[in-house]
């Protein structure tokens, strides 16, 4: 489900949680072959091909909700992304952390009002964004 990728994500760099990412859209991807998860998903085959063969930082996260949604043991994309959601905004709850402070505290050159329009929905996320996002949220609550 994205969120659940890493045991540990406070204990990971941005790039480590953003590779574990990969990794779970990689099986369904190696499981499901390219053509087949370009077929039932709108995400481009030569972004697929990207991804079988290393990493895509820029691989979106609606993109990557799609390509798990495949898997018949998760619920359906829509389900993926607000669950994670949800666990991101619980997570800037139980730290009582806004998103000034998120984008004061993460590499992404974005701004507070930015980050909480990729929170929302209200624009796209990388995975690269997430994993940055994510990984201050779980190191700061770890806290």
């Amino acid at each position: 489900m994205l969120y659940d990728a890493a045991d540990d994500p406070a204990r990971l760099t941005p790039t480590e949680l953003r590779e574990a990412y990969e990794a779970q859209l990689r099986a369904v991807v190696a499981d499901r072959g390219v053509a087949a998860v370009a077929a039932d998903t709108d995400v481009d085959a030569d972004l697929l091909e990207s991804l079988a063969d290393g990493s895509v930082p820029q691989f979106r996260v609606e993109d990557a909700a799609a390509v798990l949604a495949l898997d018949e043991s998760r619920p359906d994309a829509e389900a993926i992304v607000l669950e994670l959601r949800d666990h991101l905004l619980m997570a800037m709850t139980t730290g009582v952390v806004d998103v000034d402070t998120i984008a004061s505290n993460v590499d992404l050159d974005l701004s507070g009002q930015e980050i909480q329009q990729a929170l929302e929905g209200r624009t796209a996320m990388t995975l690269a964004q997430l994993a940055a996002i994510q990984q201050y949220l779980a190191e700061r609550n770890d806290r």
